[in-house]
């Protein structure tokens, strides 16, 4: 299910708190972030859909939904960008590109609702952004084809609002409840690339870093890049994928957390084994963050059979695209673990990402 990008704010909930045979309601503000998940899933299973053409619909760890018409499939995505204004046109198109193409599908179609902040949108930020919008298009292949554009009262900076349209063959789809048993964890590029370019780029906390570092962190936007549509497509040409998950708000760890809940599987995750960008390092050590739980938007999570394992690290390396093996699916019985030399641990669980403590 989609996640909103650095949610600066969320109205408070009333829930009730039993008084006699009167209800007293409660305000509870949650934090910054995602909604929590068991409130989601509460939300989402009173919209299970009845129309069999719907092969994926909302859940837990399902970020994209898709629909059957005989011999193709629509695959539909819808994800906002509600924090950063820097590229925001451009992010918009990635990220929800990046969630198409985790079901083996190719992405053909964007559609952008734009709302401005009053009394500070200008021609040029507006042609920004959707110069922004182009730019990613274009990279991607992909058609800008509809939306909405306002200048809406209340808000202090823009948000971007994508929805991006793609295809599949039904043959060719990935689903991503299809972990199972046996089945090798990989990760391409490496942790976290997203957040790495976000901090960099807010520059928060950061004074005295070195002008050429915090460059380098801040072009991680493009290179190595948060987009993992030519990862997916490398991948599943190469091998038997079963699921593919973009580890995004929440970082890895929760990526790994919704992956399992798709496939109602286990997992053993190697810690020694994940790879962690030297520059996400310094800057997680500098401000006290971990990279486990850092949004890590441009890597991409598999579960492949075993028996592809190699074929699909060679093809990736092949193409430049940097993989490692990170573990394995196992029964759900068995847990959600991170494994190191000394120890047998449960993989930590992010209520929310780690950015957001940088911007509270």
């Amino acid at each position: 299910m989609g996640r909103p990008r650095f949610v600066v704010g969320q109205d408070a909930i009333l829930s009730y708190v039993g008084c006699g045979d009167r209800g007293a309601m409660t305000q509870v503000s949650y934090p910054l972030g995602k909604l929590p998940a068991e409130h989601l899933a509460r939300l989402l299973a009173r919209c299970a859909p009845s129309d069999k053409r719907v092969l994926l619909g909302p859940g837990i760890g399902r970020d994209a939904a898709v629909i059957s018409f005989d011999d193709r499939c629509l695959v539909a995505k819808s994800d906002p960008v509600t924090f950063a204004t820097d590229e925001i046109g451009w992010y918009a198109v990635h990220v929800n590109a990046n969630d198409v193409a985790c079901t083996g599908a190719t992405v053909r179609w964007f559609l952008a609702t734009l709302l401005l902040p009053e009394a500070h949108t200008d021609p040029t930020l507006v042609d920004a952004i959707f110069d922004q919008i182009a730019d990613a298009c274009h990279e991607l292949g992909v058609e800008l084809v509809g939306g909405h554009t306002e200048i809406t009262y209340g808000l202090d900076r823009p948000i971007v609002v994508g929805c991006m349209l793609g295809e599949v063959d039904p043959e060719r789809l990935v689903r991503p409840d299809g972990a199972r048993p046996g089945d090798a964890l990989l990760l391409t590029k490496g942790i976290a690339v997203e957040g790495t370019a976000i901090i960099a780029r807010e520059n928060s906390g950061l004074a005295g870093s070195g002008g050429f570092f915090l460059e380098r962190c801040r072009g991680f936007l493009h290179d190595p890049g948060i987009s993992v549509v030519r990862d997916a497509a490398v991948a599943t040409a190469a091998g038997e994928v079963h699921a593919m998950h973009d580890p995004t708000e929440g970082g890895l760890a929760t990526g790994l957390w919704e992956l399992a809940a798709a496939a109602g599987v286990g997992l053993e995750v190697n810690e020694a084994a994940i790879p962690i960008l030297p520059e996400t390092q310094i800057l997680c050590a500098r401000l006290g963050l971990d990279p486990l739980g850092l949004i890590a938007s441009g890597a991409l999570l598999l579960a492949v059979a075993p028996g592809d394992v190699g074929a699909i690290l060679a093809a990736l390396g092949g193409a430049n695209i940097a993989a490692a093996r990170i573990g394995r699916v196992v029964e759900q019985e068995r847990g959600i673990v991170l494994l190191s030399a000394a120890s047998r641990r449960p993989l930590p669980r992010f209520e929310r990402d780690e950015i957001t403590r940088l911007f509270e």
